[in-house]
């Protein structure tokens, strides 16, 4: 998992930019919280890749005089991974161990992909979308709705995400269903790439991670930043060639209530808060000096004919002064 992450940001440094002319997206407000969703569509979509869910993209979303979401790589094109936005989702990939190379396998919120040869699944190279099933979508002052229909001789599925800004809060909820209308057993693992850009400014001393447990893991990078108990605290600002990663925290239980997550920016007061309705089943951390991801996952497993549902939770708001 380290070597893909390096691969990642060697991807960040050095792919050429590309421009986009006007994806199809959609502006939804409470009244307090203002965002902008991109839209899934394989022709003129922002992003038209093979690692995250197309639905929920969300390049700008603003709360109380502050930023959340934005661009944090400079580069461009369809189908880099890491040209995405906001608090987007990766579901690993399903049957991707037992295809044989010319076979296909399932990620969720994409399609069908086709394996191209006997190497490792990786984050890196684009796989060819063989069926990119059917996407619709409903949109209301404060809330869009993406339906993912997708038909195949051995997985096939209905998937509904729903991204709503609460009334009179300052508050949205990422709702989630998965039915199984395939032949197969779906299993998997999803997290939140949560690519949130405080206030755009740049990583360093003032961003502070907390969790409701100690925290225990190996990586990262101790003259960025370090582990304080239930913290992860940042030693100085970050340059655009620096990351830090944790590829597996560990000290949370199998309950709900230890899937909540603060991210904090001292320097402006912009900070947000991130709950869910299921378990961590694994928790990594990745950051950038553009862009600061926790990434929480959870665990799926959803027999033919049987429903899957869970919710994420997020709350923006502003530190006292």
């Amino acid at each position: 998992m380290k070597k893909i992450c390096i691969i990642f940001i060697l991807s960040f440094l050095f792919i050429s930019a590309t421009t986009f002319v006007n994806p199809p997206e959609v502006e939804i407000t409470n009244g307090l919280v203002h965002a902008r969703i991109y839209l899934p569509d394989a022709d003129n979509g922002y992003y038209r890749g093979s690692i995250f869910d197309w639905s929920g993209v969300i390049p700008d979303l603003t709360c109380n005089g502050h930023s959340y979401y934005g661009q944090w790589n400079p580069n461009y094109a369809p189908r880099i991974h890491d040209a995405i936005m906001g608090p987007v989702e990766d579901f690993l990939p399903v049957g991707f161990t037992e295809a044989k190379p010319g076979e296909s396998f399932l990620k969720i919120g994409i399609g069908i992909l086709e394996r191209p040869d006997t190497a490792a699944y990786s984050i890196v190279p684009p796989y060819e979308i063989l069926n990119g099933g059917k996407w619709e979508v409903k949109t209301n002052p404060a809330s869009v709705e993406f339906l993912h229909t997708l038909n195949d001789t051995a997985y096939s599925y209905v998937y509904k995400k729903t991204i709503e800004l609460i009334k009179g809060k300052t508050e949205m909820i990422i709702s989630h269903t998965l039915k199984n209308t395939g032949k197969k057993i779906i299993e998997t693992t999803v997290y939140d790439h949560n690519f949130f850009m405080l206030d755009k400014h740049a990583t360093g001393e003032g961003f502070i991670i907390t969790l409701p447990f100690n925290i225990t893991g190996e990586g990262g990078n101790n003259e960025l930043a370090s582990i304080d108990k239930n913290q992860i605290i940042f030693k100085k600002t970050l340059a655009n060639n620096e990351h830090v990663y944790y590829g597996d925290l560990h000290g949370y239980r199998d309950s709900a209530k230890d899937y909540d997550i603060t991210v904090e920016n001292k320097n402006t007061g912009a900070a947000a808060r991130i709950t869910c309705d299921k378990p961590l089943a694994k928790l990594s951390f990745w950051c950038a000096s553009s862009t600061i991801c926790p990434e929480p996952f959870i665990h799926i497993k959803v027999n033919p004919g049987e429903t899957f549902s869970w919710r994420i939770f997020y709350k923006y708001y502003s530190l006292k002064p």
